[in-house]
């Protein structure tokens, strides 16, 4: 994220304190923040609240950083919980906080994340902020519930409609509607209705290109586990519709590996696995429901913005929507 925006972020979280395991736990808050990531639901907010006319400097430009900070906050105990339910190894090219830390002090780091956020938003002082973060927060957690429900009880008896339907709910809102909306709020504008059907199409076209990243993305730019969702037992659309036509040899041992846990898997398998799905037309499918996804929320993000407050600040946001469905890392 942007230098002002870490700075901003840091400046909520304590320092440290006259104990050892309290500058420790001021070390672990600020971990994943400082690790980097790409800031761009956070671009994303900033760029609605200047292209509906709020202009850098101004009080209302400050509430809409304020909103941003809350954002790259919720994103971050986010993630230190998505990495513990999933049992993930790495995070942005490092160890999981729960891998450097145990389970019970990363939790809690990723709570104390949780109420940092609650002061960002109170600080922005924008109206609406906080039932818009309700709502964001209410239905990520139901997208993650079936997600990870999918997981628990070794569900595959399911098809592409599925996968979209949690994705609508885990990615689209806290990526997409939720910044596109919170940028127009701090500028005291009414969000366009657009924004919602705009923000499931690119949401959807966002996670599908992850998804194509997990498999066959670069290590050295993608910031995870490459193949990692395969260990995770992820239903994602790649598998689902290769599923669908699989061998049955194939299929066989495949849902054979799924009913494992993580460390229970053969890595050796594993890697036949992927270089099936690799081999197969499910990518290729992926990528093209991704590049109509995206082409689809593109024209109405295009339409929503045709009479900005700010044209040029809205032809930048399309620039980072753009980045951000059509990713190559």
């Amino acid at each position: 994220m942007r230098d002002e925006l870490l700075s901003r972020v840091l400046s909520l979280l304590p320092t440290g304190g006259d104990r050892p395991e309290l500058r420790a736990y001021a070390d672990m808050l600020r971990d994943y923040p400082t690790r980097g990531g790409k800031g761009i639901r956070s671009e994303l907010l900033l760029a609605s609240a200047r292209a509906h006319g709020a202009a850098p400097g101004t009080p209302a430009y400050d509430g809409a950083l304020w909103l941003a900070a809350a954002l790259e906050l919720f994103q971050n105990w986010v993630l230190i919980h998505d990495d513990i339910e999933d049992d993930s190894e790495e995070r942005r090219g490092k160890p999981a906080l729960h891998r450097l830390h145990g389970v019970p002090l990363a939790i809690n780091a990723g709570d104390a994340l949780h109420i940092y956020m609650w002061e960002a938003v109170l600080r922005s002082g924008v109206p609406g902020a906080m039932p818009e973060f309700l709502h964001m927060i209410h239905r990520t957690a139901e997208g993650q519930h079936l997600d990870l429900s999918w997981v628990e009880h070794r569900e595959w008896n399911l098809r592409a409609e599925d996968y979209v339907q949690m994705v609508e709910l885990k990615t689209a809102h806290y990526t997409v509607i939720s910044p596109l909306r919170l940028g127009a709020m701090a500028a005291g504008a009414q969000p366009d209705p657009a924004f919602t059907e705009a923000g499931l199409a690119l949401g959807t076209a966002f996670q599908i290109r992850d998804d194509v990243l997990n498999l066959a993305g670069d290590p050295a730019k993608y910031g995870k586990e490459i193949g990692g969702d395969l260990l995770e037992g992820k239903r994602t659309m790649i598998v689902l519709r290769w599923l669908e036509d699989a061998p049955e040899e194939q299929r066989h041992i495949f849902l054979q590996q799924m009913r494992r846990g993580r460390t229970d898997k053969d890595e050796a398998v594993i890697a036949d696995i992927h270089a099936w799905l690799l081999a197969s037309g499910s990518v290729t499918q992926a990528q093209d429901c991704a590049h109509a996804q995206a082409a689809r929320g593109l024209a109405l993000l295009e339409d929503a913005f045709r009479h900005a407050a700010d044209p040029q600040a809205a032809r930048e946001l399309l620039t980072v929507i753009r980045a951000l469905a059509t990713r190559e890392a």
